[in-house]
C-alpha cells in the first residue's frame, strides 16, 4: 500500500457540540488531511454530512475573529488552529466560546459583550472639528505607545471566553472592554479621558479582576489585556488620591 493511500485512509474523530446541553454532542468522521484547520473540520462536516450545522467565520486568514471556537477545552481562532497541534489522539472537540448564551450549535449570542465594551466608556469623542487641521500625535510619545501596545484587538471574543471572572460575576466588564477603555484612556485627541476611567472602575469594572492573565495567555494576537486593566488601576489610584 503507497503513502497516499494510508494518508487517504486516516480519519479524524470529530465531536461537536450540537444542542443547548453541555452534554449534547454528536460525532463526526472526516479524512484527515496535511496543513487541515479546524475550521476545515467544521466547513467539511457542514457540507458533507451536517447541512444543519450552524457555525460563523468570514475571512478564514485570521483577520475577523468571528470563527472563535472552543477546541478542546481552549478558545482559539478555527482559522489558524491546524488539526495537528491540538488533535489528541486522533480526536478534537469543538464547541461554542464559554460565557456567553449559547444560540444553535458553535453559534453564542455577542450581544452582552458588545454592550460591555460599550458600556466601559468605548466611544470616541473627539475635541476638533472637521474645519481643524488633523491632530499630530507623535509616535513616539508615552501615551501614543501606551494606545499601541492594546489598540490591535478586533473583538473576537477569546480573551472573555477565557476569563474565569467573567464565568462567574456576569456583571464584569471583561478583558476587551476594558482593553479598549486603555486604548481611549491614552488617545491624545479624546475629549474626556477623565470619563473613560471612572466608566471603566465603576461596579464590576478593573478592579473585579484578579490578573489571573488568562486573556493574555489565550489572546490570537498576543496582547495583553491584563497589562491594560493594570493601567487603568494605576490611573485611577492616581485621579483618587488627587481628589478627582
Amino acid at each position: 500500500m503507497d503513502n497516499k493511500s494510508e494518508t487517504e485512509q486516516r480519519m479524524l474523530k470529530v465531536r461537536i457540540n450540537r444542542g443547548p446541553g453541555s452534554g449534547d454532542y454528536a460525532t463526526y468522521s472526516v479524512p484527515w488531511r496535511e496543513n487541515q484547520t479546524v475550521l476545515d473540520v467544521v466547513t467539511e462536516v457542514q457540507r458533507t454530512q451536517e447541512p444543519n450545522l450552524s457555525y460563523r467565520f468570514a475571512c478564514r486568514v485570521g483577520v475577523c475573529g468571528s470563527c472563535a471556537m472552543t477546541v478542546n477545552g481552549k478558545p482559539r481562532w478555527t482559522c489558524r488552529t491546524h488539526v495537528s497541534r491540538v488533535e489528541e489522539d486522533g480526536v478534537i472537540v469543538i464547541e461554542p466560546l464559554r460565557n456567553m448564551p449559547h444560540i444553535k450549535d458553535l453559534v453564542v449570542d455577542m450581544a452582552e459583550f458588545f454592550g460591555k465594551w460599550k458600556k466601559a466608556g468605548s466611544t470616541f469623542v473627539g475635541t476638533a472639528t472637521r474645519n481643524d487641521p488633523p491632530a499630530q500625535v507623535m509616535p513616539q510619545s508615552r501615551k501614543r505607545k501606551m494606545a499601541d501596545a492594546a489598540i490591535e484587538c478586533i473583538n473576537c471574543g477569546v480573551c472573555y471566553a477565557a476569563c474565569d471572572v467573567v464565568s462567574w460575576d456576569k456583571e464584569y466588564l471583561g478583558p476587551a472592554a476594558l482593553n479598549r477603555a486603555w486604548t481611549l484612556f491614552n488617545d491624545e485627541r479624546h475629549a474626556d479621558p477623565t470619563d473613560v476611567l471612572r466608566k471603566a472602575t465603576s461596579g464590576s469594572g478593573c478592579n473585579s479582576c484578579h490578573s489571573q492573565g488568562s486573556c493574555m495567555t489565550h489572546c490570537p494576537v498576543e496582547l495583553s489585556p491584563t497589562g491594560s486593566i493594570a493601567g487603568l488601576k494605576k490611573n485611577a489610584l492616581t485621579l483618587f488620591l488627587k481628589g478627582g
